[in-house]
């Protein structure tokens, strides 16, 4: 899974119209027929959205009123939802068969789970699926589960290291770190030289990859079902993540709440680095530090003793098996998933598009944040698409919390999440 954004405590659930939608899972439904002529259709669709209702929200609320009103019969009830609690709450609607919405927005992560479970209508010859051969091959690839599509894609990212130059320059470093090495030695010389942290670590089972990708290690080796979580290689990440805090590089966090926490000392120029994604520039574009926006720097993560590598996240657009409003739902996620949408999306707070020709748009061009991140992107390491993949992450972030809280080493933190990882791919070795 992506990065849980905001928290359940920072982020309040905002309902600006909710509406029921019955249904159960079990087996998907077979698409209805296609209706003759789209501008016709009719309903609600409620959707749930998983963006920052204060920094992202506006721009998805935009794109509904335009959807409005190139669909006047159709009516959007927009649900934000933390994205730290959508998961699960689509889950507990879905098997009761009541309360789920028409469309989420769902975490690449969830997709294959929620669709092995059969609470995702299947999208193959529907119109919610417009060119998709116009899709980037990996946000397309999470949408599939046993050879079927059951999301489309609407956004993609990856993490990288973000910056304020400011901080570095007067800490005598004109260059972001390119190593693990180095990203350690500028922080302690920001924090020596400025007073400020020179890194804040998020606490957060996401962030935590590309220091296991750095030195060559993985969570699973899903071509050979092997779970090798608890690796020599990762153990090193561990270890390096460990010795970041320990040597003051990094200052302890706190085992919750450190998203906002970092943001904020980014943000109010307390810390000088942080790993993030292209979801988190339009918050800390809104930060005193960053009222010009030359002094963000966005560079890839520092590369390991193996490799530099972030993962892959992203978000995909799912319809419930259950609802009542599939027509409609269909042309909604069609609506919202066009160059043109993603291109609107790009431009104005700088999530990255999921489709080829969004990139030639001339507004998404200009995007300095976007061309920075699309190389970077170009390099991420992608995920296992496996129903088991969204619980993979409870485990690891319950490791890292115990590791950052001095209750378990590198090593009894990674044989205790392995031992989670068996009870969950049982008949993995």
């Amino acid at each position: 899974m992506r990065r849980l954004l905001p928290s359940a405590a920072a982020v309040a659930a905002l309902v600006l119209t909710v509406s029921a939608c019955g249904g159960g899972g079990g087996e998907t439904a077979a698409p209805p027929a296609q209706v003759s002529d789209p501008s016709k259709v009719s309903g609600e669709v409620t959707w749930w959205d998983t963006t920052r209702p204060d920094s992202e929200g506006p721009t998805f609320q935009a794109l509904i009123k335009e959807f409005q009103a190139k669909y006047p019969q159709v009516k959007v009830n927009y649900v934000n939802v933390p994205s730290d609690q959508a998961q699960n709450q689509f889950q507990t609607a879905a098997q009761a068969g009541t309360g789920a919405p028409d469309v989420i927005r769902s975490e690449v992560a969830w997709t294959s789970q929620f669709a092995s479970l059969g609470y995702l209508q299947p999208l193959d010859g529907t119109r919610a699926v417009d060119q998709p051969d116009d899709f980037l091959p990996g946000p397309l690839s999470s949408t599939k589960f046993n050879g079927k599509t059951y999301a489309v894609p609407q956004v993609t990212d990856t993490l990288a290291l973000i910056y304020n130059k400011r901080l570095l320059k007067e800490a005598g470093h004109e260059e972001p770190p390119k190593t693990i090495a180095e990203l350690k030695q500028t922080a302690l010389d920001v924090k020596a030289k400025t007073g400020a942290a020179g890194l804040a670590l998020n606490v957060d089972s996401y962030f935590l990859l590309p220091f296991m990708y750095g030195e060559g290690g993985d969570l699973l080796d899903v071509a050979n079902k092997k779970i090798v979580v608890n690796s020599p290689a990762n153990v090193k990440a561990m270890e390096t993540v460990a010795d970041l805090i320990s040597s003051g590089a990094a200052p302890k966090p706190a085992t919750t709440e450190s998203y906002a926490n970092a943001m904020t000392a980014l943000k109010e120029g307390k810390a000088a680095m942080i790993y993030n994604g292209p979801w988190a520039l339009s918050e800390i574009y809104q930060g005193k530090e960053f009222q010009d926006k030359e002094n963000l720097g966005i560079a890839p993560v520092p590369a390991g003793s193996v490799k530099a590598a972030a993962p892959t996240g992203g978000w995909n657009l799912a319809i419930y098996a259950g609802s009542k409003n599939i027509p409609a739902a269909y042309e909604f996620v069609r609506f919202m998933t066009t160059a043109e949408a993603q291109a609107k999306i790009a431009k104005e707070i700088s999530l990255l598009p999921t489709r080829t020709s969004a990139y030639s748009d001339p507004g998404v061009q200009g995007n300095a944040d976007v061309a920075v991140f699309k190389p970077i992107m170009d390099t991420a390491v992608p995920r296992p698409w496996i129903p088991e993949g969204g619980q993979l992450f409870q485990p690891l972030l319950e490791g890292y919390q115990s590791l950052v809280g001095g209750k378990s080493g590198p090593a009894d933190m990674l044989k205790a999440v392995d031992e989670q990882y068996r009870g969950i791919m049982k008949d993995w070795s």
